[in-house]
């Protein structure tokens, strides 16, 4: 079973339609208990990294997300739902879930923030990604969903997957043992977006982390 977890903020409906074009039962819960009996867990994500953690934080999702996680629980962050993975944002200054050892920082103001719309997404640690089959069927520099202000920067480079360009490169998919996490909104992201979305769960189903 798969778990979207409704933290208040996020497009819900969306990445569930999404999972439902491809036949894949998944359930939309703030509930502890679901989220634990769980096989994977995906946090959406629109809005602010401060308003996503306070949520987060009253309900207590933020410890049973990292206990699972680090349990070795297959996970996917989409945007918001992939900068809470790290220590800090600079959106509010707010700290984060501290999974990943980075920050999430703002686009250089010559820059129209926040970026909208289609962006090219370029292959990096290809060995990685083709290891994974998470770009089966996905040509480099394919297009996908945007809506962002802030960027993750990773520490540690050899997650980044993903690359790509807004005035400065940073990451739009990481992996890391049993996280992936996307920039773009796969769910937005037409056909594309679709086998992204498939291949991740493919991958999940497949693989003992």
């Amino acid at each position: 079973m798969i778990a979207v977890i409704d933290y208040g903020i996020g497009n819900l409906a969306s990445i569930t339609n999404a999972l439902n074009r491809l036949n894949i039962p998944a359930v939309i819960s703030r509930s502890i208990s679901t989220i634990e009996k769980a096989d994977c867990l995906i946090l959406p994500g629109v809005g602010a990294a401060g308003e996503g953690m306070r949520n987060l934080q009253k309900s207590g999702l933020d410890k049973v997300i990292k206990k699972e996680i680090i349990k070795g629980k297959k996970f996917l962050g989409i945007c918001l739902g992939m900068q809470l993975l790290f220590e800090r944002s600079e959106e509010g200054n707010v700290e984060c879930l501290g999974l990943l050892k980075g920050r999430v920082k703002k686009f250089k103001r010559e820059r129209k923030v926040p970026q909208i719309g289609w962006n090219q997404v370029r292959i990096k640690n290809a060995e990685l990604g083709i290891k994974n089959k998470l770009f089966n069927k996905i040509s480099d520099k394919s297009y996908f969903y945007f809506v962002n202000s802030f960027y993750c920067t990773p520490e540690d480079k050899s997650l980044i997957v993903g690359e790509t360009e807004y005035g400065e490169k940073f990451a739009s998919v990481i992996i890391k043992n049993n996280i992936i996490a996307t920039q773009f909104h796969p769910e937005k992201s037409g056909i594309l977006g679709i086998k992204l979305l498939n291949n991740i769960i493919k991958y999940f189903s497949l693989h003992s982390l």
